[in-house]
């Protein structure tokens, strides 16, 4: 598509969003929905509005060459992100489940379940620093180094006499003819099958030449009725054309000419970074003294000007207020009249007050509380106000520009300009405030011998340097070490790995197009993979790719991922470092054991860990079997392992990781029920329940797995029957058993005998499914977290009730 065409979309993109700004942002106050259903609806098609501005700005952020428009994108893009992240966290507190289901909202809106699907935005690997990219390399080098020294002592280490060898390869040889033999026999048998014929004495020519002709006739019949019966499905509707399996040279071309439009995007990014870089060293030569003196100026007659009013200099801004900044910001009345009310508030706090005026305040609050406790309201945004920065940017200069003298997209010089005379300004306020703060310190000796003034200046700067003694500060451990010397011992002692090579799109599931109904008959429904896949990229992908995002968004600390062997627990750990780029730390309790022994190699292991962790961020830091930290009684086989070496300190460090910290920690568990659920939850924030797949999933597995391995799919393979019997069959099983059948041979053998469903039956029952009662027993455990006992008190209708009865059992026990 055309750079038209983008900027054509970016257009839509903003009229949708500016609709959604003035339905989030009325005149007037909202008044408090009483009804929770009605404002969960408000709150799902706010949702799924946003998610498809979202998907919009993605691929205009992506393709748009312009590097001056694709900032003002990046920022509105960063706010709709941001907006869905606390949507979706208004959704979980308001219907107290982690997956929800808006089949009826996209049935009203004529979208797909497509639709829904939380893109992964292209710029979170794309637009990585150099110095992350070089972290990247000196990582992979270093596993190499590791990988080369392990290789080489385990070939050293082993010291074989040359009896055991002979013997050795004696085994593996008579075990290679073995086969050979069994293969040849095999063959020679279906040959005799094959070519054995009865004897049918006296056969005539003519009975044979019929024989054969009722054969090929038949077979050409059956031949013609299989391509009518193709023909006619094509034609309903019900089968896809062969020609549209294969991409289509439009197809290829389309992807061609994308590659080519993010060549060309980044070359005009490299020369707008050289533009901005020689038009502020132009600007900060011609034009950066007369800012300075204007500025200086301008502070010495604030000066004058608070002396003749007051008949004293003032004191000046501090550094943390914004210095001569303060001095010059322009208020609107609305602004002064939100000060003066502040001020009026501040001068009746500090009155005393009465028994009445508590009591009054106290009814005053009760008033307000019950109001509050009468309807549901939406929380406050973080990003609604830089959406509406952005769309201001967007009205002000680009909605009405014209462009039509700039075809090749470069940027905007005088725009350019502005935003480099607002830096300079910036450089240049810092460098005037040191200079003026000194004048006016000369000015009070001289002038008005204002010494206590001084005094009182620096005994705030006292105080100030006091309180800030107080605030704790980690302690390095490390301090005389380099980031690659810390990097090369996690990777000699197995806690820093390399991902694999899997994307969040390949965990494969289907849509669950029954949960709005379910639920509406008061069943919970499980949740199908594409809920689980849709709810960890909210969770972890968006915010550990976006820096902005993670500071400003709910933050989600620790996220645990419960369901059965087999389910893709691990496999979605690797996908989230995969689409954001991040480094892997295994703290799994089998992987610590007997590493950094005693209380200060533990808290050294954990320093280093939480260190690096945040030196290459985005990280995250893996737990499998979370469950064995918090044991209710540790096994006798895993005493000498000692897993719960980590119940105790790894809580504290998890405290340490604040909004700018982009590290997360994804723990996996198979058998929750076996921990302390209280310590678990504790630390765990989310918890994400997975369940076996269901059958819309198992079908969409079967028939992309058995291709990805080089299989067939043919009307001789049936998928649906195959999608059946597997119910209680986890991914993990499904692929293992793929793996046993399409061998190397059997896909040779698949253009004269093809692949079907009988074939995959036997392997399939030589492994356990998850029963019902394995899956009952997580949801009854998923019952017992924060959110699963909400949920169940919201659908039993004791939500309000519980508080009340504990207040009146508190009043109870004080009579």
């Amino acid at each position: 598509m055309s750079q038209r065409m983008y900027n054509q979309m970016w257009t839509d993109a903003m009229a949708e969003l500016s609709h959604l700004l003035t339905e989030e942002l009325p005149a007037e106050p909202r008044r408090p929905e009483k009804d929770r259903v009605v404002f969960f609806q408000h709150l799902a098609m706010l949702y799924v509005r946003y998610i498809q501005i979202f998907r919009t700005l993605e691929t205009v952020y992506d393709l748009v060459v312009h590097p001056q428009k694709r900032r003002v994108i990046r920022l509105l893009l960063d706010g709709v992100m941001g907006r869905v992240l606390e949507l979706k966290n208004e959704m979980v507190e308001k219907e107290f489940s982690e997956y929800h289901y808006m089949d009826d909202v996209i049935f009203d809106l004529k979208l797909t379940p497509a639709d829904l699907e939380i893109p992964i935005p292209r710029f979170f690997l794309h637009e990585c620093s150099k110095e992350v990219q070089e972290r990247k390399t000196m990582l992979t080098d270093i596993l190499k180094m590791v990988e080369i020294t392990e290789s080489s002592e385990l070939l050293l280490s082993k010291d074989m006499k040359q009896e055991e060898a002979i013997k050795i390869i004696q085994m593996a040889e008579r075990a290679r003819q073995g086969r050979l033999r069994a293969k040849l026999n095999e063959k020679s048998i279906n040959m005799n099958r094959m070519y054995k014929t009865k004897d049918s004495g006296a056969a005539v020519a003519e009975m044979a030449a019929t024989c054969i002709q009722k054969m090929w006739r038949g077979y050409l019949q059956r031949k013609r009725t299989k391509i009518a019966r193709e023909e006619e499905m094509i034609f309903l509707g019900m089968a896809m054309d062969p020609k549209y399996l294969m991409p289509c040279p439009a197809e290829v071309t389309a992807d061609a000419i994308d590659d080519s439009t993010r060549l060309k995007r980044d070359a005009h990014e490299e020369i707008f970074q050289k533009a901005a870089v020689t038009i502020t060293k132009e600007l900060r030569d011609t034009e950066g003294r007369d800012m300075s003196e204007t500025k200086k100026g301008q502070i010495r007659q604030w000066f004058f000007e608070c002396r003749n009013t007051t008949g004293a200099f003032p004191d000046y801004p501090d550094v943390e207020d914004g210095g001569s900044a303060l001095i010059f910001v322009e208020k609107n009345p609305q602004q002064l009249l939100e000060e003066i009310a502040a001020k009026e508030e501040e001068d009746a706090n500090s009155k005393p007050k009465g028994k009445e005026d508590k009591k009054a305040k106290g009814k005053k609050n009760k008033g307000k509380d019950e109001k509050e406790e009468a309807g549901l309201k939406m929380l406050p945004s973080a990003f609604l106000s830089d959406l509406e920065v952005g769309q201001k940017a967007y009205v002000d200069f680009w909605q009405s520009r014209n462009e039509s003298g700039n075809f090749n997209q470069r940027h905007e010089v005088e725009l350019l300009k502005e935003e480099m005379r607002k830096t300079i300004q910036a450089e240049i306020q810092v460098q005037v405030d040191e200079e003026m703060r000194q004048e006016l310190l000369e000015w009070k000796l001289s002038v008005d011998k204002d010494k206590g003034s001084k005094t009182k200046a620096n005994a705030k700067k006292k105080k100030g340097s006091k309180s800030g003694k107080k605030k704790k500060k980690e302690k390095d451990l490390t301090a005389d070490r380099t980031v690659e010397s810390l990097c090369k011992e996690l990777v000699e002692q197995g806690l820093l790995k390399q991902p694999n090579n899997v994307r969040l799109q390949d965990y494969l599931g289907d849509y669950n197009y029954l949960g709005t109904t379910l639920r509406q008959n008061d069943i919970e429904p499980m949740p199908s993979l594409s809920d689980v896949r849709q709810v960890l990229a909210l969770y972890a992908v968006l915010p550990l790719g976006s820096q902005a995002v993670h500071e400003k968004a709910p933050l989600i600390k620790a996220i645990l991922l419960a369901g059965p062997a087999g389910v893709g627990k691990k496999m979605l750990v690797h996908a989230v470092c995969q689409e954001t780029g991040a480094s892997l730390f295994d703290l799994s309790p089998l992987n610590t054991a007997g590493k950094y022994p005693g209380k200060s190699g533990l808290a050294l292991m954990l320093h280093m860990v939480f260190k690096v962790a945040r030196l290459l961020q985005p990280s995250v830091i893996w737990i499998g079997d979370a469950e064995k930290m918090f044991y209710k009684k540790v096994p006798k086989e895993e005493k000498e392992l000692d897993p719960k070496r980590l119940k105790k300190d790894l809580p504290k460090f998890l405290k340490l990781i604040k909004g700018e910290d982009r590290v997360l920690i994804i723990g996996t568990t198979k058998d929750p029920l076996c921990a302390d659920i209280k310590p678990l939850c504790k630390m765990y924030s989310k918890i994400i329940l997975i369940p076996r797949p269901d059958y819309g999933s198992r079908h969409i597995l079967w028939k992309k797995l058995i291709k990805s391995h080089g299989g067939e799919v043919t009307k001789a393979l049936d998928l649906s029957s195959l999608a059946k019997i597997s119910d209680g069959y986890t991914p993990g099983h499904i692929v293992q058993v793929i793996q046993s059948v399409i061998t190397k041979r059997r896909i040779l053998q698949q253009a004269n005998r093809p692949i079907t469903a009988a074939e995959f039956v036997a392997p399939l029952a030589k492994y356990d499914p998850v029963f019902q009662e394995e899956e009952e027993a997580l949801k009854n455990w998923y019952g017992k977290t924060p959110l699963g006992k909400k949920r169940i008190k919201a659908a039993t209708g004791k939500e309000d009730e519980a508080p009340v009865k504990g207040k009146n059992a508190k009043k109870k026990g004080k009579k």
